[in-house]
């Protein structure tokens, strides 16, 4: 779900624009990072929040992801 929720942010964005989202678990983390990457989308920071989570900065693909 949380993945879901960081896909339809991005959609709302324009190409090239950043999105910066707090991802409260490892398995998150990972999800949003692959799935990003997956779509064309660069990850521009992924860092530790020192309570068990993350901040993972986003940078929307220049051309939008198809599907």
């Amino acid at each position: 779900m949380t993945y879901v929720r960081t896909r339809l942010a991005l959609d709302r964005l324009e190409p090239g624009q950043i999105l910066r989202v707090h991802l409260g678990s490892a398995e998150s983390r990972h999800n949003v990072c692959v799935n990003a990457e997956r779509l064309g989308h660069s990850i521009r920071a992924d860092e530790d929040d020192g309570a068990g989570g993350a901040w993972v900065t986003i940078q929307k693909a220049a051309v939008a992801p198809v599907g």
